[in-house]
């Protein structure tokens, strides 16, 4: 089932892209007669910073580092849904060709990362909340699974249902191991799939490891106040990497998603990308920029699934089909981003989680989660938990 290129292929050949499902939080600091089983979709850090405007103790930069995954992954998965031909000769210049420079197999890595450091957080929180946390997580994973199935039948080559079993085989053993062992058996693992495969979802078992050990060694806590130099050095090092293995790309894109060339340079630009947007997210546009792509981000699962059923409806549309079908495809993505901007946003006002989210979360606790937010207006039964959370 695991195939050597940038995801899983579908039908007729068909390439595409990993999307992830949400990222979790870590610990409720609450008492536990305080708590609500649902209240676990927070990508938590403790202490507000700077960096957590959208809600207490939340990162924004991470939840707008899984909205700029969302965009990228978008951008791949339509043309392989709506079975536009690929363009498999010499370099020309074309929309296919730059889609292979810029975003094919740059996503997935840093997708798959996340969900590795959410897991993490998730698998805290959750021990602080029962005495079986492994339990909790083991049900969000076959969740995960499940949900991955059913979209199967719409986007053959989606990966929630990979992403669960390896969460299940690779993830879940792993929390028994040290952060050290946990770091090094990724970084193994990510080298090996770069050295003697073409990466696609051979590496995602790695990237999950190093996404978990990244979190238990705070990387996350980096995230919300970063210390500029070191992230300039970090874009500056992926960017100097890059050049090279872009050239080299290029001038073999007839082979682009089958060699070493474009699996290594499309983790190199995650590396680039993230860091580029952890930048933005500390420099004086931070705001409006996290303001675009946190609610994408926040709503992750829910937004995954519904471009799929959009992009499935597209296809019914004369001009996004052939060779010709590439000129709709930026319009019709920023089309439907756009639309999930807007609505995400609207969402949030109100509520907590997206509605996929919140049936995710459910199951995971086997018990509903509280939809509305605490701070909207209505009656709260827990409305005395606000001055805890909003606590250093």
């Amino acid at each position: 089932m695991v195939t050597p290129f940038r995801g899983r292929e579908g039908p007729a050949g068909r390439k595409y892209d990993l999307p992830t499902a949400g990222i979790g939080p870590r610990a409720d600091p609450r008492p536990r007669h305080d708590r609500h089983a649902g209240h676990m979709d927070r990508t938590d850090v403790g202490a507000p910073t700077a960096r957590t405007t959208a809600a207490p103790g939340r990162v924004e930069a991470l939840d707008a580092l899984r909205g700029l995954a969302l965009c990228g992954i978008l951008l791949v998965n339509m043309p392989a849904i709506a079975e536009l031909p690929l363009d498999a000769g010499p370099w020309r210049g074309t929309i296919p060709q730059w889609l292979e420079l810029t975003a094919h197999q740059r996503f997935f890595p840093l997708f798959s990362f996340l969900f590795g450091l959410g897991t993490a957080l998730f698998l805290d929180g959750a021990a602080r909340r029962t005495a079986r946390p492994r339990l909790v997580l083991l049900r969000r994973l076959l969740a995960l699974g499940v949900l991955g199935a059913a979209h199967h039948l719409l986007q053959p080559g989606e990966a929630l249902l990979p992403y669960a079993i390896v969460g299940t085989v690779v993830l879940l053993p792993a929390t028994w191991l040290p952060r050290p062992v946990i770091a090094l058996g990724g970084a193994v693992a990510t080298g090996l799939a770069l050295a003697f495969t073409s990466g696609g979802l051979l590496l995602v078992p790695g990237l999950f490891l190093l996404g978990f050990a990244a979190a238990r060694y705070g990387l996350h806590h980096a995230i919300a106040a970063p210390n500029r130099a070191v992230w300039a050095a970090v874009l500056a090092g992926a960017v100097v990497v890059a050049v090279p293995l872009l050239s080299i790309q290029v001038d073999t894109i007839e082979y682009s998603g089958f060699d070493h060339a474009s699996s290594t340079a499309g983790l190199v630009m995650a590396v680039g990308y993230a860091s580029a947007l952890v930048l933005l997210t500390a420099s004086p546009v931070g705001p409006w920029v996290t303001s675009v792509l946190a609610p994408l981000g926040r709503l992750a699962l829910t937004n995954y699934l519904t471009a799929t059923v959009l992009v499935v409806l597209l296809t019914t549309v004369p001009a996004f089909s052939g060779p010709d079908g590439y000129r709709a495809l930026l319009p019709l993505a920023a089309a439907i981003l756009t639309l999930q901007v807007v609505l995400s946003r609207r969402w949030l006002r109100r509520f907590r989680y997206g509605p996929v989210g919140w049936l995710w979360r459910s199951i995971s606790w086997w018990s509903p989660a509280r939809m509305a937010r605490a701070d909207d207006g209505h009656p709260d039964v827990h409305s005395s938990r606000r001055a805890v959370d909003r606590a250093p």
